[in-house]
């Protein structure tokens, strides 16, 4: 009797394996809203929330297995992002510090999903990094230094 219960647990088990990959496997659509972005200047050291909003307009459910950033200035917050089922929303949050950063700035943010005509999405956004101009040396100062 326990040697029936066993390998019903086990077929079960591979089953509901081998389905959840094959689910994984199928295509999807998906749509972003505003996939390229141009945001005001903001000041050396502040930070910028970016959220980018997800539409899934295929038939199977969004798998998002990677997302790379063109900088180390870039956070992903991990827990805004996950799987979509077909004609779900979500979205994907991530902070910019700008504090190593100075003048125009140009960043991606490459995922890596289930998608059926490529193999990921890239959504950019791009702005102006000023100094604080309490710490900019006028034009007089500079010429000091250089006498």
């Amino acid at each position: 009797m326990n040697l029936n219960i066993t390998k019903t647990i086990v077929f079960i088990s591979a089953f509901l394996v081998l389905s959840s990959c094959n689910l994984k496997d199928k295509k999807t659509t998906v749509v972003v809203v505003d996939p390229e972005r141009c945001y005001y200047p903001i000041l050396r050291g502040q930070e910028l929330d970016v959220v980018y909003h997800l539409e899934n307009t295929g038939e199977h459910p969004l798998f998002i297995t990677d997302i790379h950033v063109s900088c180390g200035c870039i956070l992903i917050d991990e827990s805004s992002f996950k799987v979509l089922p077909a004609g779900g929303k979500g979205f994907i949050k991530i902070k910019y510090d700008s504090s190593k950063n100075i003048g125009y700035v140009k960043h991606y943010v490459t995922i890596y999903a289930n998608l059926e005509s490529e193999e990921k999405k890239e959504l950019t956004f791009d702005l102006n990094v000023v100094p604080n101009a309490l710490y900019t040396r006028d034009y007089e100062e500079l010429y000091e230094e250089r006498n």
